[in-house]
């Protein structure tokens, strides 16, 4: 999508601190951390959101899972424990609509969420 952030990323027309690249993902570090290690992982492809990346069913949605997990593993937050979370619409607190993962760990991190 032409006015896509995330797809700007992609495309590198916009800079990002790219920390892990698969063939079909892509995981930076959020510009606004909510913890310690916040990064965010999305499909190369646009989605607008969850609901449309799982109605996909190609397979995209494990693999931005497996990201997600690589990049906590990367960032030495898997054993401790990290989350990730998914907003899907506004009501949700979607504000960039391109699907995309928040991966937070390095510290405690309470429940619920907000």
């Amino acid at each position: 999508m032409i006015d896509c952030l995330f797809c700007k990323i992609v495309a590198r027309d916009i800079p990002a601190q790219i920390v892990y690249e698969s063939e079909r993902t892509i995981a930076f570090r959020d510009i606004n951390p909510q913890a310690p290690m916040h990064v965010l992982v999305i499909p190369k492809v646009h989605y607008a959101n969850a609901a449309e990346l799982a109605e996909a069913d190609d397979g995209l949605a494990d693999e931005v899972f497996t990201t997600a997990h690589k990049i906590a593993v990367q960032e030495g937050v898997a054993e401790a424990g990290y989350r990730v979370v998914f907003n899907t619409g506004p009501g949700a607190g979607q504000t960039v609509f391109h699907v995309h993962g928040h991966v937070l760990g390095g510290r405690a991190l309470t429940w619920p969420p907000g």
